[in-house]
């Protein structure tokens, strides 16, 4: 159970090489390509990504490495649009692997509504839609109300506490659920009180959302990497975003409660994919595994390529009190 984290994780350098995973020719990823979810299967990572054409009609594409860098892709998706709700794209994947069964959230986009659909797969290939999960819920409801059915971005805990299933959801705040049996979840609050919401004045104070999937710290705490955004408005509308990750813990004994967060986001928009793209200004993480010792998070930058940020546990925080005069010799000046 234990994974040798802490909270918070990190500290996290973005891979030299990145963009790790590029748009390609002229299919149905030939547009963009970002927003993945991860997994360790065997001796390989495995990534679920999200692409599109030009037609901005996303699909849910696959891909293996074995160093967690260098990725080999499935020519076709796993999973593109075919019911109503998910008409115009199966968008931003979460996956958790469950008693041989992968559980894959994603959000199923028809232009009206963006809601958290579910299917689940025993080989990563053949995929059982189950629908989206909730009725009337709009979880932007205290920030900006979209009065209508309106949730993204869901995390399952893999493994029960208090002798049920969890889950943590949310764009615009972050709520909970529970189950039974991983297929039909109920809220565990109205869209009117969500567990964690932006912050006033800070880096996330337009709205939160929920990223990776948990992982449990070696003192029993649930982490897990968020996004964060401010807003800019103009009078035409929204005219700036500005998204960036951090990161919350939950204490398993009361998991409807935020314990601890980041006070300041651990990545940020830095490179020129992070600040140019179909949304320019984002970096978006979705998926989190620890490979061949390491932390590899996976993020989207700006909704056009697809990044890595690694985490060595033998480099720790804490540089200048272990190499003060090169710390003091890299410091920035003003």
């Amino acid at each position: 159970m234990f994974t040798g984290a802490t909270f918070p994780l990190g500290p996290f350098t973005p891979y030299e090489g990145n963009p790790i995973l590029r748009p390609r020719g002229d299919s149905w990823e030939s547009g963009n390509l970002y927003n993945p979810a991860a997994i360790v299967d065997g001796d390989e990572v495995v990534l679920l990504y999200r692409a599109h054409a030009d037609d901005i009609v996303s699909h849910i594409g696959l891909a293996r490495s074995s160093d967690g860098v260098n990725f080999t892709r499935e020519d076709a998706p796993i999973l593109s649009p075919s019911e109503d709700y998910e008409r115009y794209g199966c968008e931003d994947p979460r996956i958790a692997l469950i008693d041989g069964t992968y559980y894959l959230t994603y959000t199923g986009w028809n232009r009206y509504s963006a809601q958290l659909c579910l299917a689940t797969s025993t080989d990563l290939r053949d995929w059982t839609r189950h629908g989206p999960l909730f009725d009337d819920f709009d979880t932007f409801k205290t920030t900006f109300p979209r009065d209508r059915n309106w949730s993204k971005a869901g995390v399952i805990v893999p493994q029960k506490m208090h002798g049920k299933w969890w889950m943590y959801f949310g764009e615009g705040a972050i709520y909970w659920a529970t189950s039974d049996d991983l297929l039909h979840w109920t809220p565990g609050t109205a869209d009117t009180e969500p567990m964690y919401s932006p912050t006033p004045g800070a880096w996330d104070d337009t709205l939160v959302e929920i990223g990776t999937s948990p992982v449990v710290t070696d003192n029993g705490l649930l982490v897990m990497l968020t996004n964060g955004a401010t807003v800019t408005m103009n009078d035409d509308g929204i005219s700036g975003v500005d998204y960036r990750c951090g990161q919350i813990a939950i204490d398993p004994d009361e998991p409807t409660k935020v314990i601890a967060k980041m006070q300041d986001p651990w990545l940020r928009p830095q490179s020129f994919e992070d600040r140019n793209g179909l949304v320019s200004n984002v970096t978006f993480v979705e998926g989190l595994v620890k490979f061949d010792g390491k932390w590899f998070a996976y993020y989207g930058q700006s909704d056009t390529t697809l990044a890595v940020a690694i985490h060595d546990p033998a480099e720790t925080w804490g540089r200048a009190l272990r190499e003060p005069e090169q710390a003091a010799s890299e410091r920035p000046t003003t």
